[in-house]
């Protein structure tokens, strides 16, 4: 197939099902009851253009078919006019002199020659007027920033049904998250008043990733229908910090006070609950055992301290988790029915506002029924979109600010421009960008909320920045350059670096390119890179995704995957992933010799981007035959992107970019970008 024939690369050509004529190409299209409207309209199939007489195609005729009259139908790209007949060929004139035709001759003209048929693939849609212009003079927008929007994807997937959610709606996303905040406050409140601790670190944001993973409910961010209900990731973390949170102490009285303060909470909880008799005097003796080593013990050192906390640890734990294991699993299952109930009350308020639009969500999500191969493209929505409400938009210098209903949200021009860049790429029900605005302020609501916090500069050192860090550019480019990366498996509009990528939110994110949660991409060929959120079960459940597609595909297919190695205790993940039978490659960057690029990226300035990483980072090459010989990690391949890694490259390459003597003309380029 040519994919440079029409001037379209893959990603940008749109693809309807091909003429009658090229039964090769042709297959049964399933049959919903909704079609597929936006946010890129209909799926893509690299058929062939539809047959046509050449003056019909000179005049900007093109014949397309109707899945849902289940009969072709005919569309000028010049005029916009769509007709069902076959339109009649108009005489030629020239629409400079004689734009109304009137002083021309309405004599038939002769037919031009018409050439041999040549088999290649058109494009269907345009984006924009200016894509028409061809040769040197088109302009070639240049976006600067830590990405590169112009590589084209080489990822072809499974053709997928669109989805059920709702479009964004600032309404809907500000009530959500009104929701997602108190159920988080409550979580804190629970762990406090139930078992006198705080809520772990991060332990509320593991949780909505580890329930979204089996999460088959019909709301984008709060978990609603969930096997089992109490998470074991939430019961481990809570059960880790029973009876007090521990850790590494600095000095030797930090020690001795941590180890005393262990023993009279583990003390506290065995008197204050229904505990066995039996566990209530094996605690009793070994912490009054603690106790009079501490008084007798003069000049003991850090580690003696350390030990004694770990034997006592080892001696009452067991006795601990059993006494307080009802209630932990009590605030589980309640924080889990909260947000079930709270996903409901979403629900309802966004039936209300379609049904004044005269809309309605379907009752349950469309199963595939179909095995078609596409390029991959954008999450689409099974609805339309309802009239939006205004979100007050705030110039300044170096950021903006986007307001409605008194929440502020703030982001780097730069930023908005790359989602401005994103969004004219990939969504198409609003080419005159009247919801662009209502719809980033909902993405940037929705990802506040995630972290808990609203991402500003004064969060730099916030603890959720982890979540959303990303690879720094020269990584990225040397994973393009040497092992063909197209795509990233988890990113967001704002941290990626490719135009295309999978995303944790499909509905809010699918207007800036996502397409869709990782686990429900149906890949079959293509290179992709892999840096998950560390949760651990989602790492799992994508490394046996992984496998799987490398299992069920003969085509190229290539995943690079980082994760931290985190060997105490060593994550089931990182050894699922060490053991695959397509691991071709494993390497390991040690602590603090590399760095990534802050989660809060969108928000921060320049010189407090860069992260030294405090874990080591495995990097793992998963290769099935054919993706191995098209990108092998060679020891050149594998030297150089180890390089890329190394703390301040990614300053050393800006700096090089701006002095480089073609940075003149460049950066003329890049300033004109995106103005309008």
């Amino acid at each position: 197939m040519n994919e440079e024939a029409d001037g379209k690369t893959p990603e940008d050509r749109p693809s309807w099902p091909p003429a009658e004529g090229n039964s090769t190409q042709m297959t049964q299209q399933p049959q919903h009851t909704h079609m597929p409207t936006t946010p890129q309209g209909a799926p893509v199939n690299q058929g062939f253009e539809y047959e046509l007489p050449y003056e019909l195609v000179q005049q900007g005729w093109k014949k397309f078919w109707s899945k849902r009259e289940n009969r072709p139908y005919f569309w000028n790209k010049l005029t916009g006019e769509s007709l069902w007949e076959m339109p009649v060929v108009k005489p030629q004139f020239d629409p400079i002199t004689d734009p109304l035709g009137i002083c021309h001759n309405a004599a038939p003209v002769a037919p031009l020659p018409q050439p041999a048929p040549i088999h290649i693939p058109l494009s269907v849609g345009k984006r924009r007027a200016s894509d028409d212009l061809g040769g040197p003079q088109a302009k070639k927008f240049v976006l600067a920033g830590p990405w590169d929007l112009d590589v084209q994807t080489n990822v072809i997937i499974l053709e997928r049904p669109p989805c059920i959610f709702m479009h964004s709606h600032p309404e809907i996303e500000a009530y959500r998250c009104a929701l997602l905040a108190k159920l988080r406050q409550c979580y804190q409140e629970l762990c406090h008043s139930r078992e006198s601790i705080d809520a772990p670190k991060d332990s509320f944001n593991r949780w909505l990733m580890e329930r979204k993973v089996i999460d088959t409910g019909y709301d984008p961010l709060l978990p609603s229908n969930c096997y089992p209900e109490i998470s074991l990731s939430m019961y481990k973390e809570i059960m880790n910090d029973i009876p007090i949170k521990l850790v590494r102490p600095k000095f030797t009285g930090d020690a001795r006070k941590q180890l005393s303060r262990y023993a009279e909470a583990a003390k506290s909880i065995m008197e204050s609950r229904n505990s066995e008799p039996e566990s209530r005097k094996v605690v009793k003796w070994n912490v009054d055992e603690t106790f009079q080593w501490l008084r007798k013990t003069v000049g003991a050192t850090y580690d003696d301290f350390q030990d004694r906390l770990a034997h006592l640890k080892q001696q009452c734990q067991p006795h601990l988790t059993e006494t307080v294991r009802v209630s932990v699993e009590g605030i589980c299952l309640k924080i889990y029915n909260l947000s079930c109930e709270y996903a409901k009350k979403v629900r309802e308020k966004s039936n209300s506002i379609l049904k004044e639009h005269g809309m309605e969500l379907p009752p349950h999500p469309f199963l595939s029924q179909t095995t078609r191969k596409v390029w991959c493209y954008p999450v689409q929505f099974a609805i339309g979109c309802p009239r939006l409400p205004v979100v007050e938009y705030v110039p300044d210098r170096d950021q903006a600010m986007l307001r409605f209903q008194g929440d502020a949200l703030a982001i780097n021009n730069t930023y908005l421009q790359k989602l401005e860049h994103l969004y004219r790429h990939n969504c198409f029900d609003d080419r005159k960008f009247e919801l662009f605005i209502p719809r980033v302020w909902t993405m940037l609501k929705r990802y506040a909320t995630f972290f808990g916090v609203n991402p500003s500069p004064g969060a730099a050192n916030a603890d959720v920045r982890d979540t959303q860090a990303s690879l720094p550019v020269t990584v990225f480019e040397c994973l393009n350059r040497a092992f063909g990366v197209s795509f990233e498996c988890f990113a967001s509009p704002l941290n990626c670096y490719f135009k295309q990528y999978c995303s944790a939110f499909a509905d809010c994110d699918s207007y800036f390119g996502s397409r869709g949660s990782f686990l429900h991409l149906k890949a079959v060929s293509g290179s992709f890179a892999a840096n998950p959120p560390y949760c651990e079960e989602l790492m799992e459940a994508s490394v046996n995704h992984m496998e799987r597609l490398l299992n069920d595909s003969p085509e190229p297919l290539s995943f690079i995957v980082l994760m931290p190695d985190y060997r105490e205790p060593t994550p089931t993940a990182l050894l699922r992933l060490e053991s695959s039978q397509f691991k071709r490659r494993q390497v390991t960057i040690p602590a603090y010799e590399h760095e990534f690029r802050h989660g809060f990226q969108h928000v921060l300035n320049r010189s407090e981007l860069n992260v030294r990483s405090n874990h080591a980072t495995v990097i793992v090459w998963l290769q099935n035959v054919s993706g191995h010989q098209r990108w092998e990690p060679t020891e050149e391949r594998v030297n150089a992107l180890l390089e890329t890694f190394r703390p301040g490259r990614e300053r050393e390459r800006d700096r090089q970019e701006l002095l480089s003597p073609t940075r003149q003309g460049s950066t003329s380029e890049k300033q004109d970008v995106l103005v309008h």
